[in-house]
């Protein structure tokens, strides 16, 4: 059975979050048709949803890929944080054992990606949206959703970070470890602590007071 084929939006959205595009680049309706192979009329239209989600911005009559400024990066891990901590918080109450393995299974698998933060970031959003359909709420689901879209038009990842990796996968092992214990309150909280550290990674990094190993 063939896979279904994906739109014209999450083929672009998908590119914004590889780093294909970044933040800053010109997005032209007629190139994006022929990269990807399709009418100009489903690139117009995925082009306009991203705009209004503001993923996509004005550069005179060019559309051109958004990027977030100190503030709205701040805001937007303070609202990471309490959402994420939720999904922890309810996972760990309402995960079958099957997606408490699936959690554990990828902990251990991503401890081979740890000098390649590329596919080391591929797997943390994995894991993340993991934890987010283990907390059995559609409508927290959805939120995050939003939340991780607008994490794509960060141009670096934090995993890029000297010592990050290594750090991540043991908070993704304290997290798993609290949802296997069906301790939520504890989930929460390492969810947390694990989004703040990454957060304030990210800054180093972007302050150059960390080093990048990519």
């Amino acid at each position: 059975m063939k896979a279904p084929q994906k739109d014209a939006y999450t083929l672009i959205l998908e590119a914004i979050d590889m780093g294909i595009y970044k933040p800053g680049d010109r997005l032209v309706e007629s190139d994006l048709a022929e990269q990807f192979g399709m009418s100009r009329t489903p690139i117009r239209e995925a082009l306009q949803r991203l705009e209004t989600q503001s993923l996509l911005t004005r550069d005179g009559r060019s559309l051109i890929v958004a990027s977030l400024d100190h503030n709205q990066l701040a805001e937007l891990y303070v609202v990471r944080a309490q959402l994420e901590a939720l999904a922890a918080n309810l996972a760990a109450r309402h995960a079958t054992d099957e997606e408490v393995r699936v959690l554990r299974d990828m902990v251990e698998d991503d401890r081979k990606l740890m000098n390649n933060p590329q596919a080391m970031a591929r797997a943390n959003r994995r894991f993340h949206k993991q934890i987010h359909l283990a907390s059995h709420n559609r409508f927290l689901v959805q939120q995050l959703d939003l939340v991780h879209r607008s994490m794509a038009l960060m141009a670096t990842t934090s995993l890029a970070a000297a010592g990050r990796p290594e750090d991540a996968i043991k908070e993704h092992d304290r997290i798993v470890r609290s949802i296997e214990a069906r301790d939520s309150e504890t989930a929460g909280e390492a969810l947390k602590a694990h989004i703040s550290k990454a957060f304030v990674t990210r800054l180093k990094l972007d302050s150059g007071e960390v080093d990048s190993i990519v």
